[in-house]
């Protein structure tokens, strides 16, 4: 498949997709928000695809925010739309899919940017990089899951103010408040990001769906984690991967698994 806002590159392994858009500071447009849907469904799909690392072109922005050109004289219908197809295809898809997603922050995450951050299943940010809501300064609130995602990772206080002020926080106040799980220099992120990536690929990628199911079941309304925990631990067990890691624990080697 062909893209013009992103790049989708594979090694060893590892997808890495870029927002490519660095005259605009990675901004996410409908355009680019389709191409991420598409390149995150293909390495889902890709049986040698284990991890997905999501970042940024250039040493500026992860992704700065979403294009306001596109909506700014839209009515309350179409706000309305534009929220539930952008979740569905993006935020929310992301936040759900079965290989583990890495957002590798090189920049300003905002808005937008910062809610697509927060969707992937955690976060290493560069030492440079600035994060925040901002969209009360536009007379609007955070369309993509940010005023739900952002309370979860960092307490409701801290959410409540970093939306009323829409100020921006660096990375290392990110990393004390836990939105970021490490931060390194720039030069050093991707390979930082695919360190931990090899350490997530060791191991069974049918086993880290499952989890990523059960996390998410104790996020979400209506869903009993601890049962659906329950039910991804005995789906395990009809797993190749399960037959593998036993048998290999018991044998002292390491485990070769099938995967997905």
């Amino acid at each position: 498949m062909t893209y013009e806002n992103i790049r989708f590159d594979k090694k060893e392994g590892i997808a890495i997709i870029t927002i490519d858009r660095p005259s605009k500071l990675n901004a996410l447009n409908s355009a680019t928000i389709k191409e991420l849907h598409n390149a995150l469904k293909e390495a889902d799909a890709a049986k040698s695809i284990k991890v997905i690392i999501l970042t940024g072109s250039g040493e500026k922005a992860f992704v700065a925010g979403a294009d306001i050109s596109e909506f700014a004289d839209f009515s309350v219908a179409q706000g309305e739309r534009l929220a539930t197809e952008g979740q569905a295809k993006l935020f929310d898809f992301v936040a759900h899919l079965s290989t583990p997603v890495i957002a590798a922050v090189n920049g300003f995450a905002l808005g937008g940017g910062l809610e697509l951050a927060m969707s992937a299943h955690f976060r290493i940010a560069s030492e440079n990089a600035k994060m925040g809501l901002p969209e009360v300064s536009l007379g609007v609130i955070p369309g993509y899951g940010g005023t739900q995602r952002l309370p979860q990772l960092v307490g409701k206080g801290r959410a409540m103010e970093m939306i009323m002020t829409a100020g921006m926080i660096d990375a290392h106040q990110a990393l004390q408040y836990g939105l970021v799980n490490h931060v390194t220099s720039l030069d050093e992120l991707m390979e930082f990001t695919q360190k931990i990536a090899q350490k997530i690929m060791r191991n069974s990628s049918v086993a880290i769906a499952a989890a990523i199911t059960a996390i998410n079941a104790g996020y979400e309304d209506g869903e009993n984690g601890f049962e659906e925990e329950i039910t991804q631990f005995g789906k395990c067990f009809g797993t190749a991967d399960f037959q593998e890691g036993t048998q290999a624990f018991l044998e002292k080697r390491k485990a070769n698994f099938p995967g997905k």
